[in-house]
């Protein structure tokens, strides 16, 4: 297939090797051009524009928030007045529900597909094609891009024909993540002051009762306090959430776990931890012990 892929940050850059080496033509468009040039001498097509990206069969964007989406989507020679009727936009970032039915309903105006597919995993998990795609939208514009999510992800989850769906589930996982390093921090803080070896506690816990990879991946960084460099920066943890909450405030839906995970991201950013990743949250808690 022709792909259009916008966004090459530590997610799309992999995402979109993957896909050359697939076989592919793959256009690579991205506001910082530095960004492209490894993938142009994998054999990618360098896009000056927004609109260069949009001449194949699909469009991936893969960036970091609305602003940056809502800039590619809905400006002049964007996606919207760029692509051609029938051409899908793929839309693979974690966005607002609300954007997301935006971009669905310009998309259908437009004669346009749209499919929502926001991923699961952080940047190892796009080099190496091992992402969980949550994926919605029309179906047959959906069954066209599954050549593409199979090159990208180990699965797809298949969540209905309205795409925006998806992106409340992307919403909805990430607050779980969230939700499950701030407890481990809170525990890890607990056993820590007592004395307790943290290594040997996450085995414990890893070994048993919670044996997801949320909690091996995550309480390794917590054990190790390695939030830096950041896999998924602590900024983007504060916007998902914000995310997830204007959601729920739309379906009326109380999620004070939730507010209560905002207000920890930003402490971490009122003190300083801009660049660390959002698992960064959990040695609040360890400081709030003294430790």
């Amino acid at each position: 297939m022709r792909i259009g892929f916008i966004g090459l940050g530590k997610m799309g850059s992999g995402m979109a090797a993957n896909l050359l080496k697939a076989g592919h033509e793959v256009s690579v468009y991205n506001r910082t051009p530095a960004k492209k040039s490894a993938l142009i001498e994998q054999g990618a097509h360098d896009c000056p524009q927004v609109a260069d990206a949009c001449r194949g069969d699909a469009v991936i964007t893969m960036l970091a928030d609305d602003p940056a989406i809502e800039n590619v989507a809905f400006s002049d020679k964007g996606l919207v007045s760029a692509l051609k009727p029938g051409v899908i936009h793929i839309c693979m970032s974690t966005i607002s529900v609300a954007l997301s039915q935006r971009l669905m309903q310009a998309h259908a105006d437009a004669g346009q597909g749209y499919v929502a597919a926001p991923v699961f995993g952080r940047p190892d998990a796009a080099a190496a094609g091992k992402l969980f795609i949550v994926a919605a939208g029309a179906p047959a514009a959906v069954k066209a891009c599954e050549p593409l999510f199979a090159d990208l992800g180990q699965k797809t989850f298949l969540i209905g024909d309205q795409a925006p769906l998806a992106h409340l589930v992307k919403l909805s996982g990430n607050f779980l993540i969230a939700s499950v390093i701030e407890s481990l921090g809170e525990a890890m803080a607990l056993i820590g002051k007592a004395g307790i070896d943290k290594h040997q506690y996450l085995d414990l816990l890893t070994s048993s009762l919670f044996t997801a990879p949320v909690y091996k991946t995550y309480g390794g960084m917590i054990a190790g306090e390695t939030f830096e460099p950041a896999g998924f920066a602590a900024p983007l943890g504060l916007k998902d959430i914000r995310l997830a909450l204007a959601a729920s405030e739309s379906l009326r839906v109380p999620m004070p776990l939730a507010s209560l995970l905002r207000d920890r991201f930003l402490a971490l950013l009122a003190d300083g931890g801009d660049s660390s990743d959002w698992s960064g949250i959990a040695r609040l808690a360890a400081r709030d012990a003294g430790q």
